[in-house]
């Protein structure tokens, strides 16, 4: 998992992806917005599932049904990125309110692949323990880039919530 998120994309590209896709509602329409978008969905997938593969591509593959069907209301007042992971942020926090799956925070479930630098194994368990607010927060700020005021509509909290959520992960990380 050494890959960064994408650059910001050119707002003018995405809604020029959104329109062509509204208009033919087809899968070559679907296909370039899908291949620009997914690999840093996937990312923020697989960070907020606490590194399970199976669990990311679930919430990955939900994110994008329902993104879909309400790509129509996309209103660009936000960067595209940035509503779609609110669809895979909303995806993974409905999962837990359900009850569908515990989220186990042991680190002796944590490997590194053959050949991941030591670092990045580090980052990706210190996040797995962080309570799981924080973690959403940490995620969303400090890996993914997004500002607390776009996280507070991510994650329908104030900009000061978001900045004190950041602090105790903060905090958490470096009594770890």
């Amino acid at each position: 998992m050494t890959d960064l998120p994408a650059p910001p994309r050119d707002r003018g590209d995405d809604l020029a992806l959104v329109r062509r896709f509204l208009e033919s509602r087809g899968e070559e329409a679907f296909r370039p917005l899908y291949r620009a978008h997914t690999p840093s969905l996937y990312a923020l997938a697989l960070r907020l599932a606490g590194g399970d593969v199976a669990e990311a591509e679930d919430l990955l593959q939900e994110a994008w049904t329902r993104a879909v069907r309400a790509l129509g209301g996309f209103r660009a007042d936000s960067a595209l990125r940035t509503w779609l992971g609110g669809f895979v942020v909303n995806a993974r926090r409905e999962r837990i309110r359900s009850a569908w799956r515990t989220v186990d925070a042991d680190l002796d479930y944590v490997a590194a692949a053959p050949g991941t630098p030591a670092l990045v194994v580090d980052l990706e368990r210190a996040i797995d323990v962080l309570p799981r607010g924080a973690r959403d927060v940490f995620v969303l700020f400090d890996v993914e880039g997004h500002t607390h005021q776009e996280i507070s509509g991510l994650l329908g909290i104030s900009p000061g919530t978001s900045k004190s959520q950041l602090s105790r992960a903060r905090d958490s990380r470096t009594r770890s």
